[in-house]
C-alpha cells in the first residue's frame, strides 16, 4: 500500500494518520504538497480524479480516496481496537456522530476556509461576505457539541472512536482558520484536552 498524505494543517489526511496510529498501523506514505498544487497534477488526478488528499493505493492498483473510506478499509483489515464500533448499537451511535460532525461543523468551517483565508486567496469564486457569515454557524456547532459532551467522556460514549477523530481534526482546523472554540465551551474544551493528550493526536 501507499498512502498519499499531506502535512498539517490539512485535516483529512490527519484523520487517517491518527486512525492508523491508534491501530498501530505503519502506512508507507508519499507526501503530496497542497501549496505546490501537487494534488492537482495529472499524475495524481489519474489516481484520484477529485484532486484531493488523502488517497490510499493498494498493491493491486485499487485507489481508495476519502478519509473515512480509507479508515473503514483499515478497520476491516485491523479490527482491534474497534474505532467504528463492534456491536450494532455502537456502530450506529458512532456513525450518527460521524455524520453530525460532517453535516453540522464541517460545512461552515470549509466555507470560512475557502472564502476568507489568505491561503485560499487565489481560488476563483471567493465570496468573503459569505465566508464571514459562516463564523456564527461554527459557534453554534461548537455549542451543540459542547452540550453533547457534558455527560460523556468521548463523543460517541465511553470509548474513543472515529467520531472523536473527526471532531478533533475539525476543531483543530477551525482553530487554525481563526474560529476555534473558547472558554464558553467548557465540556468541549475538556474533551479536546483529553483527546489531544493521546499519543495518536500528534500524528
Amino acid at each position: 500500500m501507499l498512502f498519499y498524505d499531506s502535512p498539517n494543517p490539512a485535516p483529512n489526511p490527519r484523520r487517517v494518520r491518527i486512525f492508523a496510529a491508534e491501530k498501530g498501523i505503519s502506512l508507507p506514505s508519499k507526501e503530496v504538497s497542497i501549496p505546490a498544487r501537487e494534488h492537482k497534477a495529472p499524475e495524481y488526478t489519474a489516481k484520484n480524479p477529485r484532486g484531493q488528499t488523502p488517497a490510499l493505493e493498494l498493491d493491486d492498483g485499487t485507489v481508495i480516496a476519502e478519509s473515512v473510506a480509507i479508515c473503514r478499509f483499515l478497520e476491516a483489515l485491523h479490527p482491534d481496537p474497534p474505532l467504528f464500533g463492534r456491536t450494532p448499537t455502537e456502530i450506529g451511535v458512532i456513525e450518527m456522530w460521524n455524520r453530525r460532525v460532517e453535516l453540522i461543523l464541517m460545512p461552515p468551517v470549509g466555507a470560512v476556509w475557502v472564502h476568507t483565508h489568505r491561503f485560499t486567496a487565489a481560488l476563483p469564486g471567493r465570496n468573503a461576505e459569505w465566508g464571514e457569515s459562516n463564523r456564527p454557524r461554527i459557534a453554534d456547532a461548537f455549542a451543540f457539541f459542547d452540550r453533547s459532551l457534558e455527560n460523556s467522556e468521548f463523543l460517541a460514549g465511553d470509548k474513543f472512536s472515529m467520531a472523536d477523530i473527526l471532531l478533533l481534526t475539525t476543531v483543530d482546523f477551525a482553530t487554525f482558520i481563526g474560529s476555534g472554540p473558547d472558554s464558553g465551551n467548557g465540556a468541549l474544551m475538556r474533551w479536546h484536552e483529553t483527546v489531544s493528550a493521546r499519543p495518536s493526536a500528534a500524528a
